[in-house]
């Protein structure tokens, strides 16, 4: 393997001090053998032996594939939960490294192969580390993309049987530089809410429109009449999106369909803005359809929740990051995202918060959900570095 370079400056020095060739290596398995939300089978045994072999308590098959390791030591009665999500992506991957995926159609381009092992080299560190006393749960997750593994996990007693007075989880960011580590409190990734909006009229020929009821021209409007919702309904403060991804209707140009559909992605970052857009797209869609003389049925389905970090475990987390890596590499408050993660459902059952740490912003750092996108291996003594520290600190307070 070749060597692995690592950026200048002192927020690695403690880093530096430990080797992180092996979880480059384990973090280049799991790449090259990506693994989709609820079949993690193959890289959730690897994270259990290695934490087994470490010492930690271990159960597995914890909402599906999740594992959960714990580790006592000392009688401090604080208890801080660390989580990394472990799943892939459905697409096939195009970066051209060595260790790209081996499975057609399965890549890891979140980055959640790193996570793991950022997770995986604190973990032995803090395994080694005599400086702390308390419980420390290390929450390795299924199916963060789209598939609420956090929410199976919970359902499965997650915080029932290992209770936490915090919890914390990192992902990686292209864009912002190597290392640089972003905060935020309050919202910080937006809820995602998926519609579907079926539109019913009267299919006939297309030389005689008068004889049918076109659920084209419907949709058509519908998707117009979309966009008012951000740009009237919407306090001009908040942030909302309403994308139609999709639009499927007919076959023939000279046939007016009988129905058409519509696939809607919504998000917000705040709850009583995720409501305010349910309504009123439910009531554009009946409106709309019915000035035409065609009916709408919405399908709603409920995603992830808005994520909210609190002000405490967030005031702790940019403290550690101040300490480790210093003021120019940190961001105290960076502006909310409108993705969403599911991490945001542990952070409604236990305080804590979400953290990103910079993937790169020059050439070759490509932003996630991208075919070449690759982790950068040179975080992994990073991410550790800032787990250790922030155990150390919320477990010896």
């Amino acid at each position: 393997m070749h060597p692995v370079t690592e950026p200048e400056g002192a927020y690695l020095a403690s880093a530096r001090q430990h080797a992180v060739d092996e979880f480059i290596r384990i973090r280049r398995e799991i790449h090259a053998e990506p693994e989709l939300g609820f079949a993690e089978h193959r890289t959730a045994a690897l994270v259990a032996d290695k934490l087994e072999g470490w010492g930690y308590a271990v159960e597995r098959g914890v909402g599906g594939t999740g594992v959960v390791g714990r580790l006592v030591r000392g009688d401090g009665q604080r208890r801080l939960g660390l989580r990394a999500d472990m799943d892939a992506l459905p697409m096939a991957e195009h970066s051209g490294k060595p260790w790209a995926s081996r499975r057609p159609g399965v890549m890891h381009a979140c980055g959640h192969d790193g996570h793991t092992a950022m997770l995986l080299a604190a973990a032995r560190r803090l395994a080694e580390d005599s400086h702390w006393s308390g419980t420390l749960v290390l929450i390795f997750q299924p199916a963060e993309e789209g598939g609420g593994g956090a929410l199976r996990m919970m359902e499965d007693g997650l915080f029932e049987r290992y209770p936490c007075d915090a919890v914390f989880a990192m992902h990686n960011m292209p864009g912002l530089p190597l290392g640089h580590l972003q905060f935020r409190e309050g919202a910080a990734m937006a809820s995602s809410d998926y519609a579907t909006i079926t539109i019913d009229g009267l299919g006939g020929h297309g030389a005689m429109p008068q004889h049918a009821a076109d659920p084209i021209v419907a949709a058509a409007s519908l998707v117009m009449a979309l966009q008012t919702i951000v740009a009237r309904n919407v306090d001009p403060q908040q942030t909302a999106v309403v994308t139609v991804g999709a639009l499927q209707a007919g076959q023939a140009n000279n046939v007016i369909p009988a129905q058409a559909r519509l696939e809607l992605s919504v998000r917000a970052l705040d709850a009583g803005v995720r409501a305010l857009l349910e309504r009123r797209i439910r009531a554009l869609a009946a409106s709309q359809a019915e000035g035409l003389g065609c009916t709408a049925t919405v399908d709603w389905r409920r995603g992830y929740t808005v994520l909210v970090n609190t002000p405490a475990e967030t005031a702790l987390a940019r403290a550690v990051g101040l300490e480790l890596v210093g003021a120019e590499r940190v961001t105290l408050q960076g502006p909310a995202l409108t993705g969403s993660e599911d991490f945001a459902f542990m952070l409604e059952r236990v305080p804590g918060s979400y953290l990103l740490v910079g993937n790169g912003d020059g050439e070759g750092h490509c932003m996630v959900h991208n075919s070449g996108y690759d982790f950068d291996d040179r975080n992994i003594a990073v991410g550790a570095a800032y787990w250790t520290l922030l155990a150390q600190r919320f477990l010896t307070a």
